[in-house]
């Protein structure tokens, strides 16, 4: 009977050598097309600081670790792709990915064999190997077939949408079907048809192998066991070829593979590994400096970017998850942020100015809301490079119109809205609001923040947090008229020095009192504080104030609201619920226990009070406020808060929780406008101060 195994190379005898020779040309192909892309990434700046040359390429022994890590997690675990709101695209991909590296895993561990000095594929091995990768190579075909079915579905549904004359809402760049979330062409195509055949045609070589010389422990590769016995007698000849196409198909995978939108699989390997983990909301600050060395403030062509970004444009895989969760695009504008990615890259590959790819409609369309960054496979950090973008547009008298004009009134007032700074005390009118600057000592500066002390509804969130503030004994003071805007809309429009002058002042008033702890009712202040003031030296914790009412809600200082079942609906703001992953605070003040924050996805609604709308918590929709939108002209029905209003209303709710000022302003107007029912709005602070004063 004999030792279960196989021969290697079998029947194929000199023609190794010929094999041999087309693995060398492939590959060749292939690295010399990595190389042409790699030249293209180093026209930007380098990684390392101030390394240059092959140097700049290389980790520092700190960064290794981390770029270890990143792979595992984002490219061998793909904890981006396993956490996606996709129905089928998810699991599709993951049946390719996981395929895929079943089959190169198979590969090498085959090699090892044939040139180590151990011959260990043979025997019990010999067996789970065959079985084991079997099965795994059927998960590949399976999702190449899938991935095929649904993109001729797609585009025939979208042929069909044009010639219905369906397409109006796809007007000006929407109606490039290539800029669609999921686009084909006719690459796409021929990269899906032939990794297909190269699985099909590798079972075919095992079945027909089988077939020419059976052997009795065949039965353990299943697949090509049942394939042997649907064939007749493969004579020698008919083997030798069938091998020698299923050979020809995978050097020419190898060969075309960085020309293809499945480069991803070796660019965005990379891209991961050097990706770092900062904060999803902070910005990286542009210092006087590299002004004076570049003489330029921020990006106007491809070169001003870093290396890494550069490399992040090739990773991409164009899948469109990134388009398919803009709040922009979903109410009609033409920013898509898939398109923003491929059209930096047709610059970068064309050497001419982004101006020239990207139009400002779809530049100031951004809302930095991080949807985008949170649903990309491959971390690219669409976000940042748009506000790269935009900082050198401002610089150079590109923003007009009503986001000028905060602007303009950060600067004169220190006010986004253009108050005065004696505005921002008379909130406190007849409440007993103790002052730092009267001297006395205190826990916490409750940081107020523009729209805290002047809007209408805001001050009732400021003076609800005050009350319960004093109400579980926490000492705390606020700036008053010493407080100026922290700059976060300024810097999320572009104008980075506006910001770093605000935040300049800013922790030169908190140097002056000391401050430790900060809490503030507003997501986009507590964003700037907590993750962006530390590079102009504060030295402080930063809290919101769902956290910190939170945490004295489990001490048992207050207690949490009660509603009744079904009754509300929560509205988690961007900054806070994706761009801060906090999404339990705000939930335990109406007593749930959500177990949002540690979790890598976003779970199905379970035993909850909260009617919770279809988007939550890290997969929040935005209001479409952020980015600087809230101060800029748009056609009302061009409004994200319309569809974010519309989900909330279709809860069935009676009341809107809120924690963020900004949203309850865009939503105030937009509830109004679809639904005649009585909703109210309520911040978190007034739901729990109604609590704790019944």
């Amino acid at each position: 009977m004999g030792t279960p195994t196989r021969e290697e190379f079998h029947l194929i005898g000199g023609g190794k050598i010929v094999f041999y020779i087309l693995v060398v040309i492939a590959l060749s192909i292939m690295a010399a097309q990595i190389v042409a892309r790699v030249k293209k990434w180093q026209s930007g700046r380098p990684m390392g600081g101030n390394r240059e040359g092959f140097k700049a390429w290389l980790p520092t022994p700190a960064a290794l670790k981390r770029w270890w890590s990143n792979v595992a997690t984002y490219i061998l675990a793909q904890r981006k792709v396993r956490t996606s709101r996709r129905k089928s695209g998810a699991p599709m991909h993951l049946f390719i990915f996981f395929g895929f590296l079943s089959l190169l895993l198979a590969t090498t561990i085959l090699a090892i064999n044939s040139y180590g000095p151990v011959k260990f594929h043979k025997g019990a091995f010999y067996q789970v190997y065959e079985a084991t990768f079997d099965a795994l190579g059927l998960l590949f075909v399976i999702g190449c077939a899938w991935a095929l079915g649904r993109r001729y579905l797609q585009d025939r549904r979208d042929l069909g949408q044009a010639e219905m004359g369906e397409d109006d809402a796809f007007s000006s760049q929407r109606v490039d079907r290539r800029r669609r979330p999921l686009s084909s062409s006719w690459r796409d195509y021929a990269t899906l048809w032939l990794l297909l055949l190269i699985g099909l045609t590798g079972y075919l070589v095992e079945g027909a192998r089988i077939s020419n010389i059976p052997k009795d422990w065949d039965n353990v590769s299943f697949v090509g066991s049942m394939l042997a016995k649907a064939l007749p007698n493969v004579s020698d000849g008919l083997y030798i070829g069938i091998w020698w196409f299923h050979a020809i198909l995978v050097l020419t995978f190898f060969a075309v593979l960085p020309s293809m939108r499945i480069r991803h699989i070796l660019f965005a390997v990379s891209t991961a590994a050097g990706h770092e983990e900062k904060p999803m909301g902070r910005l990286v600050p542009i210092s006087m400096e590299e002004v004076e060395q570049t003489e330029k403030i921020g990006v106007s062509h491809t070169s001003d970017f870093t290396r890494w970004t550069l490399m992040s444009l090739d990773a991409c895989m164009e899948c469109g998850r990134c388009t398919e969760v803009c709040p922009a695009w979903n109410v009609g504008k033409v920013l898509n942020p898939k398109a923003i990615v491929q059209d930096m890259k047709s610059a970068m590959n064309d050497g001419v100015a982004i101006a020239e790819r990207i139009s400002d409609e779809a530049l100031w369309a951004c809302t930095t809301c991080n949807a985008c960054v949170e649903a990309c496979p491959v971390l690219i950090r669409h976000v940042d490079m748009i506000v790269d973008v935009r900082r050198n547009k401002v610089a150079e008298g590109q923003l007009a119109g009503t986001g000028a004009v905060m602007l303009r009134q950060i600067g004169s007032t220190g006010h986004a809205w253009g108050q005065s700074v004696h505005e921002r005390e008379k909130w406190m009118e007849g409440l007993d609001i103790p002052l730092a600057r009267d001297g006395q000592s205190f826990e916490y500066l409750f940081w107020v923040g523009c729209a805290g002390a002047t809007d209408p509804g805001a001050m009732k969130t400021t003076k609800a947090v005050a009350a319960l503030l004093k109400k579980a004994g926490i000492s705390f003071a606020c700036l008053g008229k010493e407080e100026a805007c922290t700059g976060d809309p300024a810097r999320r429009i572009g104008e980075e020095f506006l910001f770093q002058d605000k935040a300049s002042q800013n922790v030169g008033v908190f140097q002056k009192y000391g401050v430790k702890k900060v809490v503030t009712a507003c997501p986009h202040c507590f964003n700037s504080l907590k993750n962006e003031y530390g590079d102009f030296g504060a030295q402080m914790e930063v809290f919101h104030h769902t956290q910190l009412l939170s945490d004295l809600v489990r001490k048992g200082d207050l207690v949490a609201a009660k509603p009744e079942r079904g009754k509300v609906a929560l509205h988690d703001p961007c900054y806070l619920g994706r761009v801060n992953n906090e999404a339990d605070a705000p939930r335990a003040l109406l007593g749930e226990t959500a177990g949002l924050n540690n979790l890598p996805h976003v779970p199905e609604p379970g035993s909850t009070n909260l009617a919770e709308p279809e988007h939550y918590g890290r997969k929040t929709l935005c209001c479409g406020a952020g980015g600087g939108r809230m101060w800029m002209e748009e056609p009302p029905n061009q409004r994200p808060s319309n569809r974010r209003a519309e989900e909330l209303v279709n809860t069935g709710a009676e009341t809107v929780a809120l924690a963020c000022p900004f949203c309850r302003i865009m939503l105030d107007a937009s509830i109004k406008q679809v639904t005649d029912k009585e909703i109210r709005l309520l911040d978190l602070a007034e739901m729990l101060q109604e609590a704790n004063d019944a």
